[in-house]
């Protein structure tokens, strides 16, 4: 039997995502002593995959540019999402400290955000809702910042890259996308191409980097700054009791077990359960196999968080209407029995584009949020195709199809891209009702002439507007299917994240079955149940409460580590009297 090891620290975080790194910078800008232990070889969790917006109503960079918003409006927008599922004390902290949150990292720290000014609301015509400003996301990095670290940082899934390269939200999308178009577009596309070319050259992979990828990288450089250690490749195997209190963890360290002792508290971001099969299984009854639903989140999220937690008597929610951040996704074959995958979120909305099922039917608004498209998608229970017209792939790309001139063949060739002469002969290849989808689009058509879709209504609110071709008239999103050859990707249903999770107070602190904090125990980002009673308000609600609760933990820990004498009941609400405790 090995010789367990020991370590001492005030805090202990688990899961190296951007909620846990928030916490960790937050506590060591307090004063304490943090240790981060990672489960997977590389740093930046879901979150180093993920688009990396963050949904932070009425943030600074909001303010700076004039946008008037209010915390009362975005309360009653996420009370009206949340119906009967609204958590009014977790939604509060949020909106306090959200705001506070994104100026004390971008103050303390190397992370720096970009104002999603034009990015509207999910339903952005609801009551308390924002026509934009809401969203931000990371300014683009430069890798080489991190010096040896940079290797450390989690690949791209391929399926989201362009030869392995990843683009960018916003300005850098919208140039790649119109390379052929525009001079300007074309001679940016070229510069970073070429930049690529270099980086793979010398170090390896792309240095430029954005998205998720970017707030990943800024957060660990600021951990790096700080000085705070990072365990890579160190799963937590259990958690340490001392009475009833959580004072450290197990953790497998260099092939030696080491028992961490955390004298604050342990704090749990290990991504939720978006790979633990046993319990999707249990509660996603859409999907009893895991060829039934594609998951973009790591396959080291497999619950370790919830498991260990549950173990020492932390309760679960999972009476949540949806479970997890849905998102369509198809498989990407790649040959010798290989694959990848893709998100569905912006070619879905383009003009000459339709999802229909097996039956050849229409059955949702293809230009709604990926969360409410995802919804659709498992509620059809049937197999579902993205259908496009010669034209709007080539001019939009079809998933991991590119647009013009990046060639189809390899697509049709390896099955992921199906096309017929006509419409029968798509829906005899694809598996579609081969006498419906012909009628199908011949309905959509006639009023998609017009800019119109009665039976669905693509395209007429703001954010699906946001998401069309604003080149296209006059509707952005709405534009006849048309002649052949078409085209067809069958999707499936998935997601990028769980929203079940440890039921938690306003300060994140894991609660037991009797609704009780277990004293030195929380939990953040996916490990924590959805704040929005999942549901999805705007671009960026994972990344969001994610950041602005290891905000809020770091401070917690912080004042009990200067009031250790302190007691805080469950009928405490908003950070204890907003975090103003006296011995």
């Amino acid at each position: 039997m090995k010789e367990i090891a020991e370590a001492s620290f005030d805090v202990l975080v688990v899961g190296t995502g951007a909620a846990g790194m928030a916490t960790a910078l937050t506590a060591r800008k307090q004063g304490l002593s943090v240790l981060v232990v990672e489960k997977q070889p590389v740093f930046g969790g879901s979150t180093a995959l993920s688009g990396g917006f963050l949904w932070v109503p009425c943030n600074p960079l909001a303010h700076r540019a004039g946008i008037v918003d209010s915390a009362e409006a975005a309360r009653r927008y996420v009370q009206g999402e949340a119906g009967r599922y609204f958590d009014g004390p977790r939604v509060d902290a949020f909106l306090k400290y959200g705001p506070e949150m994104v100026d004390f990292f971008e103050r303390e720290t190397a992370v720096r955000f970009v104002l999603g000014s034009a990015f509207p609301d999910y339903h952005a015509e609801a009551d308390g809702a924002s026509m934009g400003g809401r969203p931000i996301f990371p300014e683009p990095y430069d890798a080489r910042e991190l010096g040896r670290h940079a290797s450390l940082l989690a690949p791209p899934i391929r399926g989201m890259t362009f030869v392995g390269l990843t683009f960018g939200s916003g300005p850098d999308m919208r140039h790649f996308l119109n390379a052929l178009r525009s001079a300007t577009s074309a001679w940016y596309t070229l510069k970073r191409l070429a930049k690529y070319g270099r980086d793979l050259a010398l170090h390896g992979r792309n240095m430029r980097l954005f998205n998720g990828a970017a707030l990943a990288a800024r957060l660990y450089k600021s951990m790096l700054d700080l000085d705070i250690p990072v365990w890579l490749d160190s799963p937590v195997t259990e958690l340490l009791i001392d009475g009833n209190e959580v004072r450290g963890a197990l953790v497998m360290h260099e092939g030696v077990p080491t028992r961490v002792r955390a004298t604050h508290g342990v704090v749990l971001a290990t991504g939720g359960f978006p790979s633990d099969m046993a319990r999707r299984r249990q509660v996603f009854p859409h999907a009893p196999s895991a060829n039934d639903h594609l998951t973009m989140a790591p396959a080291a999220n497999t619950g370790d968080g919830l498991r260990m937690a549950e173990a020492i008597g932390g309760k679960t929610d999972m009476s949540l209407p949806n479970l997890g951040s849905w998102m369509p996704v198809s498989e990407v074959p790649l040959g010798s029995g290989r694959s990848t995958r893709i998100t569905h979120i912006m070619d879905r909305s383009k003009p000459g584009i339709i999802a229909v099922r097996a039956d050849g039917r229409r059955f949702t608004n293809e230009g709604t949020n990926y969360h409410a498209f995802g919804a659709a998608l498992i509620k059809s229970g049937q197999p579902t195709y993205l259908i496009a017209s010669h034209q709007a792939l080539r001019r939009y790309g079809l998933g991991f199809a590119k647009p013009f001139p990046v060639p189809l063949f390899p697509y049709l060739r390896s099955g992921y891209l199906m096309r017929g002469a006509t419409l029968e002969e798509l829906a005899h290849k694809a598996g579609i009702d081969a006498h419906a989808l012909p009628q199908t689009i011949a309905r959509f058509d006639e009023s998609a002439r017009e800019g119109k879709d009665p039976e669905f209504h693509k395209g007429e609110t703001a954010y699906e507007r946001f998401q069309g071709d604003p080149t296209h008239a006059p509707n952005p999103c709405i534009g006849p299917v048309g002649l052949g050859p078409y085209y067809a990707v069958r999707i499936m249903p998935g997601d990028i994240g769980t929203f079940g999770g440890l039921k938690t107070d306003e300060v994140a602190r894991v609660l037991d079955g009797q609704d009780r904090p277990i004293s030195g125990l929380y939990a953040v980002g996916n490990d924590m149940a959805s704040i929005f009673g999942g549901s999805y308000p705007g671009g960026g609600a994972t990344l969001g409460p994610g950041m602005t609760f290891g905000y809020i933990v770091g401070r917690h820990l912080a004042v009990h580590s200067k009031y250790p004498t302190a007691t805080i009941g469950p009928e405490r609400t908003l950070m204890a009297a907003e975090l103003e405790l006296v011995p």
